[in-house]
């Protein structure tokens, strides 16, 4: 296998070793009430902290509202800082970067998890496909979510700030924007879950304004090369999915474009579950390849990658580094094995939500024997 995933990439002011990326994984272990994380988290991101590497830590919600799942982490008060800081210490202690991802789910809610018991809020009401998961872990069709007003959505854009500042504070590297998945930056993108017609609506460029008065105002926290937005062009998440994505995203890569940020995360057609479900669409374009000339800077790849088509899109320039998601979960040491082109742990996606331990600080990593020197 070439080893170029082994060569050294900058991402902003850090210069990673290499670039095999941990992806954002929602594991809804967070400890309760609160929502705040805990020691087993700072385990298990030191576990898969690598000299020089890249973790996005997973999605974490900027604000009550914003909450989807129930024991998802959130970064908008002081004991989640706290909490959060033992992660990012643990993380560094190891040599790695770690990057936190900022998430408002939108309509991808449920009333049992929304502050008084309110619906769900999201640019129109327009109910997700599916089933939610409920505070008590139970799934229950998405409710018709209400549409927010334009005061309120000012006050989510103030909302990423305030948790911007708060990841700042808790120490970490950079921050990513979820800009993907059917969440609520996607669905004010998307004109079948947008059908405002005031400036956040219609157009293709008022559509595009909450993503990127969102990430303007976490770059006015943390500078423009210590933030990145990930997307999902071909995504169908819970109803999600633009008839002609193209002109969308291009014009949305454009403007991240001029903002010079510091990286774009692509998600990859082929995998567009939400992690959910195993989903590998046939015949439909790679994201990378078909947005790689609209983006000047580091692009980052997600999506059903195995070892050797993460090196051949790396070796053809399709992107820069490939983040993996299940691999991660089941491989600790997941970069030391590619680099070795050692066997991979299978992962078990019944232990991939909640639980304690078991199927997420318990997979074994190489004996010290087995590692490259």
């Amino acid at each position: 296998m070439n080893n170029r995933l082994f060569t050294p990439l900058k991402i902003g002011p850090n210069l990673l070793d290499h670039r095999v990326v941990m992806a954002p994984l929602t594991r809804m272990r967070a400890a309760q009430p609160g929502d705040i994380p805990r020691p087993l988290n700072a385990t298990y991101y030191a576990q898969r902290a690598s000299r020089g590497g890249l973790i996005i830590a997973e999605a974490s919600q900027v604000s009550p509202v914003a909450q989807g799942v129930p024991a998802s982490p959130g970064i908008y008060s002081r004991e989640q800082v706290e909490g959060w800081r033992q992660v990012t210490e643990a993380v560094h202690k190891e040599g790695g970067v770690i990057y936190l991802q900022l998430w408002h789910v939108g309509r991808v809610s449920h009333s049992s998890l929304q502050p008084g018991q309110s619906l769900p809020v999201a640019p129109s009401a327009i109910p997700a496909e599916g089933q939610a998961i409920t505070a008590n872990f139970e799934f229950s069709p998405f409710e018709i979510p209400r549409e927010l007003q334009i005061s309120e959505i000012v006050d989510i854009v103030g909302a990423f700030s305030h948790a911007a500042r708060n990841a700042h504070d808790a120490g970490f590297d950079g921050v990513e924007i979820h800009g993907a998945n059917g969440y609520l930056a996607e669905q004010f993108l998307q004109s079948r879950s947008n059908h405002r017609s005031d400036v956040y609506g219609g157009s293709i460029a008022n559509r595009s304004r909450f993503l990127l008065e969102v990430t303007d105002a976490v770059v006015g926290v943390y500078g423009r090369d210590r933030v990145g937005v990930r997307l999902s062009p071909y995504g169908r998440a819970y109803g999600s999915g633009e008839t002609e994505p193209i002109p969308l995203y291009r014009h949305v890569i454009h403007e991240l474009a001029k903002r010079e940020i510091g990286y774009l995360h692509l998600i990859e057609p082929r995998s567009s579950g939400s992690g959910r479900a195993d989903v590998d669409h046939k015949d439909v374009p790679s994201a990378a390849e078909l947005f790689r000339r609209d983006w000047p800077g580091v692009l980052i790849a997600a999506g059903n990658f195995s070892p050797e088509t993460a090196a051949q899109a790396v070796d053809r320039g399709i992107a820069d580094a490939i983040a993996f998601g299940r691999h991660f979960i089941a491989n600790p040491d997941l970069p030391e094995r590619l680099r070795s082109q050692s066997p991979l742990n299978p992962y078990n996606r019944a232990t991939f939500y909640g639980g304690n331990e078991e199927g997420y600080t318990d997979y074994p990593a190489l004996p010290f024997s087995d590692r490259p020197t």
